[in-house]
């Protein structure tokens, strides 16, 4: 909590979520379009949690492409914690999730300038998931690009990319810069016709009602740290 405020003056985050689609070749089968994703493309959407230092601290990689990330949250175990658990600090997300007590979300058309100012400081403690996701996808371009094997072994090689990401983070290993020969390869890729640039799947807030009890804590950080 304490480094979330120092980098963002956001009190009571304890991490960071979002979803990142990893594209795939197509499964195969009866239920090969349920991989695909809104883009158009086949893909696993894998939950990822990090801290305020970009290691990730919880993963989820079992669900289809066209799954919406809400859904995915709303099925996993932290939920389940948070719901039923003593809570201590709420996680930060994007719009494309509900707003709940443990998870606040952006005020979607601020009124006022401490819901402004309450908006800058989430999205600035926030880029730390969108940072955590470029580095592992620079450390494993794959995961970027496109993995060519088995569905069956496609999730466990996910999951221990993430854990091979996290003992680099851990152990002080540099940041992986832009593979610029990957670039290249990529760019006569798309010249030959191959799909292999994929861009992110930009979701928009969940349908349905946003009550008081949903968004009270949301309230309550905004009126005792914004106002």
């Amino acid at each position: 909590m304490n480094e979330f405020y120092s980098m963002s003056g956001l009190p009571g985050a304890i991490g960071a979520v979002d979803g990142t689609h990893i594209p795939v070749q197509s499964p195969g089968g009866l239920d090969a379009e349920i991989y695909r994703n809104r883009k158009g493309y086949f893909s696993i959407n894998v939950q990822l949690i990090c801290n305020s230092h970009a290691r990730i601290t919880d993963v989820v990689a079992r669900w289809p492409g066209s799954v919406h990330d809400s859904t995915i949250f709303d099925n996993s175990r932290v939920r389940a914690m948070l719901e039923t658990g003593p809570r201590n600090g709420y996680l930060i997300g994007d719009s494309g999730y509900a707003c709940r007590q443990y998870l606040l979300t952006p005020v979607v058309n601020p009124a006022t300038e401490a819901e402004r100012k309450f908006n800058a400081a989430q999205i600035s403690a926030r880029n730390c998931i969108e940072r955590a996701i470029g580095i592992l996808k620079r450390r494993f371009p794959a995961l970027k690009y496109g993995l060519r094997v088995k569905l069956a072994n496609t999730l466990p090689v996910i999951v221990a990319a993430v854990v091979v990401n996290n003992i680099a983070l851990i152990t002080g290993d540099e940041e992986p810069p832009e593979d610029e020969e990957l670039g290249e390869f990529i760019e006569r890729l798309q010249q030959d016709g191959y799909q292999v640039n994929f861009d992110p799947v930009e979701v928009g807030p969940p349908t349905g009602q946003l009550t008081a009890a949903s968004t009270s804590m949301r309230q309550a950080v905004i009126q005792s740290h914004f106002n």
